[in-house]
């Protein structure tokens, strides 16, 4: 059996090596591993580095390690993913929360209510990160997510239960589909973007997440075409609608949202200085 500091000095350059994740993020990732295998937080194990694992925290540790040596991702092997302050569930069937998207939830508040009754449309909640996160931030908010996956619904579904979030209303719809007649203060999606042959598909993690929420024909934006085509049908007058998309992609996206009647056309960047969101807003709904 080995201590936890025996673990970190050998496991961290070990899977920086076989991934080539940076040592700082290795050493994270080794770190979670432990806490999930001796059920402690990350404190305890820089108070306690001489702690030796006993045999079943040392099997459940291995075994996870060797499932994350092979490229399967950190979130689905701890099954969990923070984002936005939220410990959400995630599953391979849903795509894995990422910080890049934080922003469109920045975005999105920047345009909600503190206060009031506001109607927010999210298209393709996947595990629910955005939905929830919305809805955290503005309890007096309605938000409705939609997802075509009933899997990815049923994940949604817990982590809003899990959570104690109760302003959000799970519908399984293709995109607009079993909206018909509704109307939202916002709409906001993170859709697929990724174009069907792009080669990143077979690379990290993108192996182990669906291919119905990364890939988006020939060129990564015929769900963001579907989405503008059909969103001025389910805004109020004067109303937003914000995107995520690829990092080449923001200009094309602007240029669907133009010719679709949208003013105030932006976009805006991540962390990395990349522009990731893209926005409009429609005066008057169709």
């Amino acid at each position: 059996m080995r201590s936890i500091l025996d673990t970190l000095q050998s496991d961290v350059p070990h899977l920086n090596t076989t991934l080539d994740l940076g040592a700082a993020t290795a050493r994270i990732e080794v770190q979670s591993l432990l806490q999930q295998a001796l059920a402690v937080p990350r404190s305890y194990l820089l108070a306690h580095p001489e702690q030796v694992l006993t045999a079943a925290q040392q099997a459940t540790y291995d075994g996870m390690l060797q499932r994350r040596l092979r490229g399967e991702p950190i979130a689905h092997i701890l099954g969990t993913r923070e984002f936005f302050g939220l410990n959400l569930k995630v599953t391979p069937d849903t795509l894995i929360p990422r910080p890049d998207t934080e922003l469109l939830v920045e975005l999105a508040l920047q345009r909600i209510p503190v206060h009031g009754r506001f109607r927010v449309l999210d298209l393709g909640t996947g595990s629910g990160a955005i939905a929830l996160a919305l809805a955290h931030a503005r309890p007096e908010a309605e938000v409705t997510a939609v997802d075509a996956s009933a899997a990815a619904l049923a994940v949604a579904r817990e982590n809003a239960l899990r959570l104690g979030i109760r302003n959000v209303d799970l519908v399984h719809s293709d995109w607009f589909a079993a909206l018909a007649g509704k109307r939202y203060g916002l709409i906001v999606s993170n859709p697929p973007y990724v174009a069907a042959g792009d080669e990143h598909l077979a690379q990290g993690d993108l192996r182990f997440e669906p291919a119905s929420a990364l890939a988006a024909g020939a060129d990564g934006l015929d769900d963001i075409r579907r989405i503008v085509g059909q969103a001025g049908r389910f805004l109020e007058d004067a109303s937003w609608l914000l995107l995520e998309h690829g990092y080449d992609q923001a200009g094309a996206v602007r240029t669907l949202l133009e010719q679709r009647g949208f003013i105030e056309v932006f976009s805006a960047t991540d962390m990395a200085g990349i522009e990731r969101v893209s926005g409009g807003k429609l005066l008057k709904s169709l």
